[in-house]
């Protein structure tokens, strides 16, 4: 009996095998295949073309003509302000960009400031509010009034 049970529990590992791979490989398996037909049927579908134009002649220039350029020396010599900027030593364009970063700090701090001082202001009124409200309240238990 054990071995006839060893043999069915080996058939359903091999079945659940299968299975399982069938499972997984099956839809890819299955659109390549169903793509496959469909590429053939629209080759038998598709009459042939029938043209005496020659084929259009590639070359670098034509697919893109800003790659020629990249070899020209002289590129942006008519532009005065590239080649100005082009001039420009290394320490210059960092010196620049310190400047910039300094200038947005500065409008930094200068947002910083106007926000604290809008804050404080509002604090003053909250205070100046509270006290108002506390002799109002006390004036109002001196009348009689328990609170809540």
């Amino acid at each position: 009996m054990s071995r006839r049970s060893g043999t069915c529990l080996s058939s359903c590992l091999i079945m659940f095998a299968v299975i399982s791979a069938l499972g997984v490989c099956g839809p890819v398996l299955y659109w390549r295949f169903k793509k496959s037909l469909r590429s053939a049927d629209s080759k038998l579908s598709c009459p042939p073309c029938i043209c005496n134009c020659p084929p259009p002649p590639l070359s670098l220039v034509n697919i893109s003509p800003w790659l020629a350029n990249l070899s020209d020396t002289d590129c942006g010599s008519n532009d005065p302000d590239l080649k100005q900027e082009m001039e420009k030593q290394f320490v210059d364009l960092l010196t620049e960009e310190l400047k910039l970063q300094e200038a947005v700090a500065e409008e930094h701090d200068r947002h910083m400031n106007i926000t604290f001082g809008e804050a404080k202001r509002a604090k003053a009124l909250l205070i100046k509010e509270r006290k108002v409200t506390r002799t109002w309240e006390h004036r109002a238990r001196e009348m009689g009034w328990e609170g809540e």
